[in-house]
């Protein structure tokens, strides 16, 4: 028996991307072992958001190649979509596919069909999984794509326009999952929240309703990032009424300076993104909010980064994600005057790292005494366990008893190191 080893680089869609594609190995009798062993094939899917991640993509590709020179090294994702020929020239590299081709790569690996991609993204179609994977929560890629063209980022030219997956198929893959006993169902998408944009009669909210109707069972869905211009009432209020939706947000901000938001395409100010985020907060209680944010980008002054600061100082996050801005070739952004010095960038980014872990201390603090419903996901040592409360938030007790892979009432006693601690009574909750 053959046997296929994976490594995933860059975000969740990617993740899920890894995920079908060695669903469809196994379908055909690849054993799946992991990315340290020895193996047959080698596929890694790459990233190309920043320069680091293009760095840390090849570190992988050689890894592969030196741990077994005599294996398939199948490359994809999207830096091989955006330098194809970068990646070719790396000793060891087999086949390069593109993003539109992710799918077909056990075939391509069996010769059963020629790479001879037309450059066209195709529609998305159903994955049904025929068993369990290693992760207690599953995802769903309901959409890929973007055509938001923000100035800085080169996804719009390596995942192609938006493409939806139609509503059957995802109720489908939810009622498999469900069945395979999944409690936590993500779903995700390069822009989740333009889910539909291509389709008639459907969206995110729309979308949620009829999972929801049609499926049954004790899990609850997780949305991934959702753009600020694309969180509406009607959304919210599905979410403060329906307990399987998870009460988490994450909304990207890139910048709290109008100045810099219109450089980047973002098509909404500070005050836009401040007042959505309070009435969230207002609206659903207890609700989760995290942020990403980009420090760096070409002009931003010193004024531009302070009122990037104290729009997050006072909006009520749970986490931020912070960026430093990163130069891509082909992108507005990388021929516009005013790159800022990479001294400057790291200066920014420690001060607002340090404000994210004062906002998340903050938080834990007032959660204190709350009881959550988590997914039980790990266990840590021999009775410490941790989970994901619905709102994100990461506890960890101590049980008696193994839940993996269920989910349990926490109450939240305190903090130790920026995770919640907790304790429970060992009953499971359906």
């Amino acid at each position: 028996m053959k046997k296929a080893a994976f490594y995933t680089l860059g975000c969740k869609v990617n993740q899920v991307d890894t995920e079908q594609i060695k669903e469809a190995f196994l379908k055909q009798g690849y054993q799946v072992v992991d990315f340290n062993e020895a193996a047959d094939i080698y596929v890694i899917n790459t990233c190309t958001v920043t320069h680091v991640s293009d760095r840390k993509s090849r570190a992988v590709i050689r890894r592969a190649a030196r741990r077994n020179p005599l294996a398939q090294i199948v490359v994809t994702g999207c830096l091989a979509q955006a330098d194809p020929d970068q990646i070719k020239a790396i000793p060891g590299v087999s086949m390069v596919v593109d993003n539109q081709d992710k799918e077909r790569i056990p075939d391509l690996v069996g010769g059963t069909v020629r790479g001879d991609a037309d450059g066209v993204f195709a529609s998305l179609t159903p994955v049904l999984f025929t068993g369990r994977h290693e992760r207690t929560r599953a995802f769903i890629k309901i959409e890929d794509g973007c055509h938001s063209y923000c100035s800085y980022c080169i996804v719009p030219y390596t995942r192609g326009a938006v493409r939806s997956k139609r509503p059957e198929h995802v109720q489908a893959e939810l009622q498999r999952l469900v069945e395979l006993g999944y409690r936590e169902i993500v779903l995700t998408g390069i822009h989740t929240g333009l889910y539909g944009y291509d389709l008639k009669n459907i969206n995110l909210t729309e979308l949620l309703k009829q999972l929801l109707g049609e499926v049954d069972g004790d899990y609850r869905i997780r949305l991934s990032s959702i753009e600020p211009l694309e969180i509406c009432p009607a959304l919210l209020q599905l979410v403060q009424q329906e307990p399987r939706i998870c009460r988490h947000f994450h909304v990207p901000l890139q910048s709290g300076s109008d100045t810099v938001l219109k450089a980047m395409n973002r098509r909404y100010n500070g005050q836009y993104y401040r007042d959505l985020i309070l009435e969230i907060s207002k609206r659903i209680p207890g609700v989760g909010l995290s942020a990403d944010v980009m420090v760096g980008f070409p002009g931003e002054s010193r004024q531009d980064f302070q009122a990037t600061y104290d729009l997050l100082a006072e909006l009520p996050l749970l986490d931020l994600h912070v960026f430093k801005y990163s130069r891509r070739e082909g992108t507005p952004a990388a021929l516009m005057k005013g790159q800022i010095d990479e001294g400057v960038k790291q200066e920014r980014s420690q001060a607002l790292l340090q404000l994210a872990r004062d906002k998340h201390f903050q938080r834990l603090e007032n959660s204190c005494g709350q009881m959550l419903r988590v997914l039980v996901e790990q266990r840590i040592q021999a009775q410490t366990y941790t989970g994901l409360s619905d709102n994100y938030i990461e506890v960890r007790w101590d049980s008696s008893r193994d839940l993996r892979g269920e989910f349990a009432k926490v109450r939240i006693i305190g903090q130790e190191q920026g995770v919640a601690m907790g304790c429970v009574d060992d009953i499971p909750v359906h």
